[in-house]
């Protein structure tokens, strides 16, 4: 076990161990959060206090989590000097499965995203959100309902690798001036330039875990999502990949569109049908026809461009989670931003950390935690006493705290 000097790892508890690409998770798993910035403290405060509630109710008091705060973004600044602190990124791989709030990305110059960095010091390389819709809540949709996805997001790769260069540095004129001499391409002088690097190794490994969840949990597709007609060296590899790697690897277990629209002996009902589309089209497809489609498996950009995009169809992202795996490492996270004026104002919704929870008792086999909570929220919404940003949306609900809300849920587990 590594040692701990911002931290205090708990006196009891055990870690979740992987072998043999099993998670092994014992019944007192310690499990390190990180509280988040802005809003985080007020969320994850009626986030415990509802996954302690649900680990109670469903278990008897045989199992529950040791929780161990670890620290990042402006918490950990202001404590100890360190946006990011290395024993924060030991403690998330040495106890496998992690929680943590929303932190604080400036615009422009400053930090990296402390986001993207875990995703890639720790080969998190799945960014998984789930987006459903929750009977009651305002929709500016006719039929929300129709939507229910879940989004595999190639997490470490794209544009979100951090490779470029400010426009009028030494090193942007640089890449240009190699760029033009060397390949024979123009850039414009004095422009920012910015690298997509994405390989066949990390494209193939996304879309291989986005099938294995739909085989996994019975979902009629998954559909790749794309701009190949436009970077057809990258977006479009992408999708060739995605296809190679489902004959290759899945090739009784799954169907083309293709295949299936010409019939004959590869049009088999009972598989997985894989799909693409061209990104643009996939908007308005999620707009028009939503209930086609079930798994997204896409690159880095267009996960996080869809992913809340398709919120916003059902509500928000207060009740949208996410979930960042790798290969025996999980941190689980908030996807909406810290909202600092809201800060300790015991105001915003804490659903997306809530719903994030349940993926990650949903990882860690404890199903039926992760079911009591959702039953909570959905009672806790048909209840109308939601948060200010439901409220809103739901003509004569009644306003509550974050810590209220949280109430609603754990009253709404028993209802």
């Amino acid at each position: 076990m590594a040692t701990y000097k911002l931290s205090t790892v708990p006196t009891q508890g055990d870690r979740i161990t992987y072998e043999n690409g099993t998670l092994e998770v014992p019944n007192n798993p310690i499990i390190p959060f990180v509280e988040g910035d802005g809003t985080g403290a007020d969320i994850w405060r009626a986030s415990v206090r509802v996954f302690d509630a649900a680990i109670d109710k469903a278990f008897g008091g045989e199992r529950r989590v040791s929780w161990m705060e670890v620290y990042a973004g402006e918490k950990a600044f202001t404590q100890f000097k360190d946006w990011l602190p290395q024993e924060t990124i030991d403690a998330m791989q040495e106890f496998r499965v992690s929680i943590k709030g929303p932190l604080t990305t400036p615009v422009g110059g400053g930090i990296r995203s402390l986001n993207v960095t875990l995703r890639q010091v720790l080969d998190l390389y799945a960014c998984i959100r789930p987006v459903r819709y929750f009977e009651g809540v305002g929709s500016p949709m006719k039929d929300p309902g129709k939507l229910n996805i879940v989004v595999f997001r190639e997490n470490t790769e794209d544009v979100y690798a951090g490779i470029e260069w400010k426009a009028g540095s030494p090193e942007a004129e640089k890449l240009r001036l190699f760029i033009e001499t060397e390949l024979g391409k123009h850039i414009r002088p004095d422009s920012a330039i910015g690298i997509k690097p994405m390989s066949e190794f990390g494209s193939k490994r996304l879309v291989a875990m986005a099938i294995e969840y739909a085989l996994k949990h019975g979902l009629p597709s998954v559909t790749l999502m794309h701009k190949g007609n436009i970077m057809k060296f990258t977006e479009g590899a992408f999708r060739d990949w995605g296809y190679e790697v489902a004959r290759d690897q899945f090739a009784n277990s799954v169907v083309s569109e293709g295949d299936l629209s010409r019939g004959g002996a590869n049009a088999r009902a009972d598989a997985v049908i894989i799909k693409d589309r061209i990104a643009d089209s996939m908007f308005q497809q999620l707009l028009l026809r939503p209930d086609e489609y079930s798994v997204i498996a896409t690159p880095n950009l267009n996960g996080d461009y869809v992913s809340d995009a398709a919120a916003a169809q059902v509500g928000g992202l207060g009740i949208a989670p996410g979930g960042n795996v790798g290969d025996g490492v999980a941190v689980f996270e908030a996807t909406h931003g810290t909202a600092p004026k809201y800060a300790n104002l015991d105001k915003i919704n804490p659903g997306s950390v809530i719903l994030s929870g349940v993926m990650m008792f949903e990882y860690m086999g404890w199903n039926d935690a992760a079911t009591l909570i959702v039953r909570g929220l959905e009672n806790a919404i048909k209840s109308r006493r939601v948060t200010y940003d439901l409220a809103r949306q739901m003509p004569g609900a009644t306003e509550v705290s974050t810590s209220a809300f949280g109430d609603q849920i754990i009253k709404g587990m028993s209802a």
